[in-house]
């Protein structure tokens, strides 16, 4: 494989991504975005994709982001309404997320989760997951 950018590499989760969704193996209310293209008031379940870096030298290496977005529930504690996280839908998008990369096999490359983590979007009073996908390009 030539050289990636990180332009490619977003169009390449994207692909996998927006693939489970069309099919089904993947439910969400929204879209899939890349970095910039989510629309600022959005209120729906939306998955982003963004590059954070990537190596120019063979073998490449990069990290990448796939954002899992799901409106906060809005919950009474204390006699006040709050807006929390609604873990059961980011966990089973997340986790229908996650068996689809895991079960996808591209050629000249590989990419496994790093990481996966819970982040409060204040801005749009949503949550999302984040998993942290790290590559090796050869």
């Amino acid at each position: 494989m030539e050289n990636c950018s990180s332009i490619d590499t977003d169009d390449i989760l994207y692909k996998i991504i927006a693939e489970a969704v069309s099919s089904g193996k993947v439910n969400i209310s929204g879209g899939v975005f890349v970095q910039g293209e989510r629309p600022d008031d959005s209120e729906a379940e939306d998955i982003v994709i963004n590059t954070i870096t990537i190596t120019d030298e063979k073998p490449q290496t990069g990290t990448s982001n796939v954002n899992i977005f799901a409106p906060d529930k809005k919950v009474k504690i204390h006699g006040r309404e709050q807006r929390k996280a609604d873990r059961e839908r980011l966990r089973i998008i997340g986790n229908a997320v996650k068996a689809h990369l895991k079960a996808q096999n591209v050629a000249d490359l590989e990419y496994w989760i790093e990481s996966d983590t819970t982040i409060k979007e204040i801005e749009v009073k949503q949550h999302y997951r984040n998993l942290r996908i790290s590559w090796n390009i050869h």
